[in-house]
């Protein structure tokens, strides 16, 4: 029997989960702009409209086939939005469903002064969508233990890949090394995302995991490597403190730890891309990083 996917949420990452399966399976996925429909068929994703509020009979439909469920769409401030939308057709409307893989955040973790987290470790998140990741976990995971199936949560760092990473901002001149001493990013290629959500699935495993590649690192280092790469002067450092940054992205540097993958590695999955140096080497070489 062939598998069919459903992508709630085919954003960046789900795309390229659909690339990497390069046509093994049927899969279809969520946008909330029509606009976006020929773009996610060129993934290979047979497309579908969510608003967020309301599941319609299209993806009821849909759903009622699925064997395997990926949901990256964020949750608001009513929780998340395919369970409160989709709630009882995922739980009486799916007879295939197999398997759940959610899509969270590194994030909810928050700050640990640098030091090393796992799966076990206290999550404290600084951010409110940070700490609405957390409470959408929570209700992922009830949903599976009521539903009887498992559901892998994916905590992701920070995503990098194809058309997004250090070269595509030095060459657009937008990148920056501003510099926090003991300052530690969580960074992850979305290729490894997609061979994690893969992995996870073909053993029907649950459970939190931390998709983070084996080198947390400042941001200032990753942009200084891509300029050597590249050929080009990286941009001059610049403090923390003398840094202008949107909100957002000064909470970035509100949390700070070191993500240990030891548990995805354990249960078997090996990284193609297990620290950045391999990854900037390998897209700068391959011609793969616009």
């Amino acid at each position: 029997m062939t598998e069919s996917w459903f992508l709630f949420g085919a954003g960046y990452s789900a795309r390229a989960f659909a690339r990497h399966m390069d046509g093994k399976a049927r899969i279809a996925g969520t946008t909330r702009a029509v606009e976006k429909f020929p773009l996610l068929r060129g993934f290979g994703i047979e497309p579908y409209r969510f608003d967020g509020k309301r599941t319609s009979d299209e993806v009821a439909l849909a759903l009622a086939r699925t064997s395997h469920l990926v949901v990256s769409a964020a949750p608001d401030d009513e929780g998340d939005p395919v369970l409160n939308a989709a709630h009882s057709h995922l739980m009486t409307g799916t007879p295939a469903l197999q398997w759940v893989g959610y899509l969270s955040t590194v994030g909810v973790y928050g700050f640990h002064d640098g030091a090393w987290v796992d799966e076990e470790s206290e999550c404290s998140p600084t951010s409110k969508r940070s700490r609405q990741r957390l409470d959408a976990e929570e209700v992922w995971l009830a949903f599976g233990r009521e539903r009887g199936v498992p559901v892998a949560i994916l905590r992701l760092a920070g995503i990098y890949g194809p058309g997004r990473n250090g070269f595509v901002n030095l060459e657009r001149g937008t990148a920056r090394r501003i510099v926090k001493p003991g300052q530690y990013f969580n960074r992850i290629h979305v290729d490894d995302i997609a061979g994690s959500i893969e992995f996870l699935a073909a053993r029907r495993t649950g459970g939190i995991f931390n998709i983070s590649d084996d080198e947390p690192a400042p941001a200032s280092d990753v942009v200084a490597f891509a300029a050597k790469l590249m050929g080009v002067e990286a941009p001059p450092e610049i403090r923390f403190e003398d840094a202008e940054l949107t909100p957002m992205a000064r909470s970035f540097y509100g949390d700070n730890k070191k993500v240990s993958n030891r548990r995805i590695r354990t249960a078997g999955y090996r990284f193609a891309y297990p620290d950045y140096r391999t990854a900037f080497t390998r897209m700068w070489n391959e011609e793969s990083w616009r």
